[in-house]
């Protein structure tokens, strides 16, 4: 455990074990001082396998607003592509968020390129959340017209048919991207942004001076092959902007 600030870190908690595979690990972003257990925040990466570790700014900055936050680490190179990772994360949340002071009765899905396609992929398909309460589903920097890894349809695909699985009603989405994105075109957002509101869905959307790396705090290293911690301003900032879309999802929800 770490503390830095006004958030702690638990890094490397366990949350599925795999007969013949290494077992599957998350990290935990959760305020420092005590308050009423508020929503909990499930946090997914992107396609790289197990990269947690990008998101750690980005989660310390939702942390700080008083929000606990979990990373799992998942692998997309996986033979069902990362869905039981995935599915096995939040079932975690559900289980174990109040122990970091959150509400595993109350999460919010957020995730980051692959993993916000992974977020919206269960938000309309609320039924194979395996009885999780997803009040909230945020997406960054996604595409939504590929098969999602949580899954296995496209979320745009998926709309035909939300009205008869959505039971409850439609949660509120949350699209931001960056609009200088070179990785994935932030017209991804804007035409599933329009889809959703077409169904009647409740959106917001937010598009930030920012590419794929900096919305989540970062820039991409060629040498290393990965997103790094940046401490550039426009990239802080942009990061910024992107806990506030999440807090705010987790606080109107």
């Amino acid at each position: 455990m770490s503390r830095t600030g006004t958030t702690v870190e638990i890094r490397d908690l366990i949350y599925l074990s795999e007969e013949g595979a290494p077992p599957r690990r998350l990290d935990v972003h959760r305020p420092a001082a005590d308050r009423p257990a508020g929503p909990s925040v499930l946090l997914w990466h992107g396609i790289g396998p197990d990269e947690k570790d990008v998101l750690a700014p980005l989660a310390r900055e939702i942390a700080s607003h008083g929000l606990p936050v979990l990373i799992p680490d998942w692998r997309s190179d996986a033979p069902d592509g990362g869905r039981s990772h995935l599915m096995a994360s939040l079932r975690y949340v559900r289980d174990h968020a109040v122990e970091f002071g959150g509400d595993g009765e109350r999460v919010v899905l957020a995730g980051w390129s692959a993993g916000a396609g992974a977020a919206m992929g269960l938000a309309l398909r609320p039924a194979a959340t395996e009885g999780v309460r997803v009040i909230a589903a945020v997406g960054v920097a996604g595409r939504y017209d590929l098969p999602a890894r949580s899954t296995g349809t496209a979320p745009l695909a998926d709309l035909d048919s939300t009205g008869a699985d959505a039971g409850a009603g439609p949660v509120p989405v949350t699209l931001v991207h960056g609009a200088a994105d070179s990785v994935l075109s932030s017209s991804h957002s804007r035409d599933f942004g329009a889809a959703l509101r077409t169904k009647g869905w409740p959106v917001t959307s937010r598009e930030l001076a920012s590419d794929h790396a900096g919305v989540i705090m970062t820039e991409y290293d060629p040498a290393r092959g990965l997103c790094v911690p940046s401490t550039s301003e426009h990239v802080l900032r942009a990061g910024r902007e992107t806990a506030a879309a999440i807090v705010s999802a987790a606080r109107t929800a």
